[in-house]
């Protein structure tokens, strides 16, 4: 088994874990708000928080299984090398993105968070540990583009 199929595997069972934690958490928002009469004071914001790290993380597995959205119009007008040459641009404009917004962007989000010792009201959670999903997803974009702009 090589490094990428790992890094998917690994992935694939964060998401699955997230998606599980999502479900149990938002049906016990259920039951406690409607069986028990009692809502619970985290739920909410833990869903959310979940939410964030399911999109995130789910844009890097998409993006290394080359599933993201695409309009193949334009690339079946062209020839084979033509093709070829139009997903290196895709892939590198991807890598670009994801280094600059994600990596970049990203890590200043999680380090001024830090900084400013910023927590999420009702779990007390760092700020930062919330916003660290952006920079990993975007290494982890990196990494799957790195990959298929060397197998192109």
């Amino acid at each position: 088994m090589n490094f990428r199929t790992k890094v998917d595997k690994g992935l694939s069972y964060l998401l699955i874990a997230i998606m599980g934690i999502m479900v149990i958490n938002v049906l016990w928002q259920v039951i406690s708000r409607y069986v028990l009469a009692v809502p619970s004071s985290f739920t909410d914001e833990l869903a959310r928080y979940l939410m964030i790290w399911l999109g995130v993380f789910g844009a890097a597995y998409v993006a290394g299984k080359n599933g993201h959205v695409a309009i193949d119009v334009l690339r079946s007008k062209f020839n084979k090398k033509v093709e070829r040459k139009l997903k290196q641009l895709v892939s590198l404009l991807v890598l670009l993105f994801s280094l600059g917004a994600l990596v970049i962007g990203g890590s200043r989000l999680v380090y001024i968070t830090y900084v400013l010792g910023q927590s999420s009201p009702a779990l007390q959670l760092p700020l930062a540990l919330v916003y660290l999903a952006l920079p990993l997803s975007g290494v982890l974009i990196i990494y799957y583009k790195i990959q298929d702009l060397r197998t192109l």
